[in-house]
C-alpha cells in the first residue's frame, strides 16, 4: 500500500480521486468504485500499489496489437479491481473479484525493478498494462513504465480509455502503444452496461492519437447489444475521421458462458463478425481484423493499395511476416507497422 498522487483533498477529511474520469468523491474509511483506492485519515492510498496479481509472458497479438512489434512477446501484467461493472466482462475474476483487500493482502510486493527484469530475463520487447483496468493502479505502472523506457523496453496501455486528463496527461511521454476497448458509440450502452459514460473515451482516444502513440481499437460484438449496423457505421465513422483510417479497428466475438453476468444471452457468431467486419472496410479503414478466429483470413494484415498478403496469422502465435521492414513487399506502400 502506498499513498496516491493523483488525489485532492477536500472539506471533512474527504478525497477526491483524480485517476480515472469518474473522479470518485471518497469518505474517509472507504474505497472509490474501483475498490482499489482507499480514504485512510484524510489521505487516499493505492491498495494494490506493488500488487500484481497476474504476470505472463505473452505474444503481443494478444493484447490485441497487430502492427506493433509484430511476431514479438510482451511481459503483461494485470491485477484486481476496475473503474467499470461490464456485464459482458470475460476476465471478472479480476476485475470484479469479491473480497478485494483480503485477496490483495495474500499477493507478493513487487518492485517495479523486478518487472522489468522479468521482462528482460523472458526476451520481451515491451511491457503490457492489461487484463484489468490498468489506471486503478496507475501510480505503480508509471513506475515501471519509466523503469522499462530507461531498459530499451517499449511500454503499451491494454485499457477502457477512461483516464481522467491529468493521468492522462502523466502517462502520455511514457506510452509506446495502446490498444483500447471502444465498446460502442452509444452512451445508454455505457451507463447501462459499463456504470460509465462515453464522452471521455472519446476525448482521450483523439489526444491519444494526436500525442502520436501507436494506437489500436477493440470492439467486442454482443448479440443485440452491440451489433446494430448503425451503431457499428457510426463507430466506424468515428474512427476514420477523428482516428484516422490507418487505425487498426479489432472486432471480436462475445462468448457468454464466460462473461459476467450475460450468460443467457447468445454467444456471436461468425456472421455477426464478418458484418462488422464489412462495414468497417466499407467505411474506409485500412486494417480490420477479425478476433478469435484463427486460421480466418480476415486476421491476416493485407496491403490496402495492392491487396498483397503481408502479415499471416494463425491464432496469436503463429506470425509470418513478408514485408521489409514494415514496407509491402509488391508495391513498396509503408504499411504503419512499427517494428
Amino acid at each position: 500500500m502506498r499513498e496516491a498522487d493523483f488525489y485532492q483533498k477536500i472539506k471533512s477529511g474527504e478525497v477526491i480521486c483524480q485517476l480515472c474520469a469518474r473522479q470518485c468523491v471518497i469518505q474517509p474509511g472507504q474505497t472509490g468504485f474501483c475498490r482499489a483506492r482507499k480514504n485512510l485519515d484524510g489521505c487516499l492510498f493505492s491498495l494494490i500499489y506493488g500488487r500484481p496479481a497476474v504476470q505472463n509472458v505473452d505474444p503481443v497479438e494478444k493484447k490485441p496489437l497487430f502492427s506493433f512489434f509484430p511476431g514479438t512477446f510482451t511481459y503483461s501484467v494485470g491485477t484486481y479491481g476496475c473503474n467499470f461493472t461490464c456485464a459482458n466482462c470475460h476476465n471478472y475474476d479480476l476485475s470484479q473479484a469479491e473480497d478485494l483487500e483480503d485477496k490483495i493482502s495474500l499477493l507478493p510486493e513487487i518492485k517495479p525493478a523486478e518487472l522489468v527484469s522479468e521482462a528482460l530475463a523472458n526476451n520481451c520487447r515491451s511491457l503490457a498494462y492489461t487484463y484489468n483496468e490498468p489506471t486503478i493502479c496507475g501510480e505503480y505502472y508509471l513506475a515501471v513504465a519509466r523503469l522499462a523506457r530507461a531498459n530499451g523496453l517499449k511500454n503499451i496501455w491494454v485499457s477502457n480509455g477512461y483516464l481522467s486528463p491529468i493521468f492522462l496527461e502523466a502517462l502520455l511521454p511514457w506510452l509506446d502503444a495502446a490498444n483500447i476497448d471502444l465498446k460502442s458509440i452509444d452512451d445508454y450502452f455505457y451507463r447501462e452496461n459499463c456504470g460509465a459514460s462515453l464522452p471521455p473515451i472519446l476525448e482521450n482516444l483523439k489526444k491519444i492519437k494526436q500525442y502520436g502513440i501507436h494506437l489500436e481499437i477493440s470492439t467486442l460484438i454482443i448479440p443485440g447489444l452491440t451489433d446494430g449496423v448503425e451503431m457499428l457505421a457510426a463507430l466506424a465513422d468515428f474512427i476514420v475521421n477523428e482516428l484516422g483510417d490507418d487505425t487498426p479497428w479489432h472486432i471480436s466475438k462475445f462468448s457468454a458462458p464466460i462473461s459476467w453476468h450475460l450468460k443467457n444471452r447468445p454467444s456471436a457468431d461468425e456472421t455477426a463478425i464478418y458484418k462488422a467486419f464489412d462495414i468497417g472496410k466499407q467505411k474506409g479503414l485500412k486494417f480490420v481484423y477479425a478476433g478469435n478466429m484463427p486460421g480466418d483470413q480476415r486476421e491476416n494484415t493485407y496491403c490496402p493499395k495492392c491487396g498483397e498478403l503481408v502479415i499471416r496469422r494463425f491464432g496469436w502465435d503463429n506470425i509470418t511476416r513478408f514485408d521489409h521492414h514494415g514496407i509491402c513487399p509488391k508495391c513498396n506502400m509503408i504499411l504503419d507497422i512499427i517494428g
